[in-house]
């Protein structure tokens, strides 16, 4: 009698976990796209918000629940942090996801 339930709750911790992990991926790949898009010359972050949230609304929908986009722009790099929660498949159940990329912004060198 105790088998069914604990099996039951096995299995639902298994999807959770398989659930992070996708949404890890998908923070992740916002993150990329975010500052490929932002470190560019003649990038802003502005289109660096523009692809994250686009790329959160197509392939985060329905995993990252309530996701922050921070895109920041210095003079020499540029830094993506994308956060949010999982869909909670356990109740209560809503594990947190932060992915950051980072780099450095593309100029033009002159010639000798």
């Amino acid at each position: 009698m105790v088998a069914a339930p604990l099996l039951l709750l096995l299995i639902l911790a298994v999807i959770q976990f398989a659930i992070y992990e996708h949404a890890s991926q998908v923070a992740q790949t916002a993150a990329a796209q975010a500052l490929a898009a932002t470190r560019v010359m003649g990038g802003t972050t502005a289109a660096g918000q523009t692809e994250a949230n686009s790329l959160l609304a197509n392939l985060g929908n329905g995993v990252i629940v309530d996701p922050q986009v921070s895109v920041t722009r210095g003079a020499t790099s540029a830094h993506v942090t994308v956060t949010g929660s999982t869909e909670g498949v356990i109740p209560l159940v809503h594990l947190p996801v932060s992915a950051t990329s980072s780099g450095p912004l593309e100029r033009f060198v002159g010639g000798p």
